[in-house]
């Protein structure tokens, strides 16, 4: 069936996949209303990045830690850019690689490879955990990783483990986009013209509840999810709901934390009697 969401409006926030998910939404039908929460650009400083890639190259890292499909697409994109894509793909693919959930292990394959190992948990926390499990006394590590996180903790308990890190964070995002386009969104949610927003990250929630306290309009809001079924993608989404006080009404069903099982769920739920 190519219509199950025939009829219904949904708001998604996805910044770095927005055109996939987008045609997906609206391959089912849908009435899509895109708003991109923040714009992602590569980092201000090229030259570290390239760096890392030739380090990669010339000495590749026993681990590799890719925390976001993001991430790995864009060094592919920058050893590309210095004509090295093809040798850093050779080099990812030598190292032991440790995806954080589904999507790193997605841009892995899009280059040919696989990843070794993919985390129980797709969290820093579920990251640690894993790597605990296996010796990395005098093991290098290579660290992909992503903005506006501090991520000391990981870094602290890898380094405990004996190993030697390398981090590397190849974009940064731009918290200042779309703030007038996300009240906006906002507004159409508390006037009832939304009937679902799909949420694929925790910065999804954390961006829309700081522009609504930049705006003064956290009540609209607050009023606004009240009046529209809120989907999540997976666990780590509905934590960083509920930490806010906010609530999730539909995700994927048997553990599918993807998009197209999210948008099978929103299918589902909103076409139920009383959706």
């Amino acid at each position: 069936m190519t219509d199950r969401l025939s009829g219904f409006r949904i708001l998604i926030l996805e910044a770095r996949e927005e055109a996939q998910f987008a045609r997906l939404l609206a391959e089912q039908g849908a009435d899509v209303l895109q708003c991109p929460i923040f714009t992602i650009r590569d980092a201000p400083d090229p030259s570290q990045v390239e760096d890392w890639i030739r380090r990669c190259i010339r000495t590749p890292h026993d681990d590799l830690v890719l925390t976001t499909g993001e991430g790995l697409r864009r060094l592919v994109k920058a050893a590309r850019q210095i004509g090295l894509d093809q040798e850093f793909i050779r080099a990812v693919g030598k190292a032991r690689t440790f995806a954080r959930g589904p999507k790193p292990g997605k841009a892995l394959r899009e280059i040919g490879l696989e990843a070794t190992i993919t985390t129980d948990k797709p969290t820093s926390e579920g990251i640690a955990e894993m790597l605990a499990r296996f010796d990395l006394d005098g093991h290098r590590v290579g660290l992909q990783l992503y903005p506006d996180r501090d991520h000391s903790a990981l870094l602290g308990k890898i380094k405990a483990q004996g190993a030697s890190i390398d981090p590397v964070v190849p974009y940064i995002y731009d918290a200042s986009a779309a703030e007038a386009n996300i009240v906006g969104a906002i507004e159409e949610m508390a006037e009832g013209k939304v009937d679902a927003i799909a949420l694929t990250s925790s910065e999804q929630i954390r961006r829309l509840v700081q522009v609504a306290r930049i705006r003064r309009c956290e009540d609209r809001l607050r009023a606004g999810l009240d009046r529209t079924k809120i989907a999540s993608v997976g666990p780590v989404v509905s934590a960083e709901l509920k930490a806010h006080g906010l609530r999730t009404d539909i995700t994927p069903a048997n553990d599918a934390f993807f998009m197209k099982p999210l948008i099978s769920a929103m299918a589902a739920s909103l076409s139920a009697p009383g959706g």
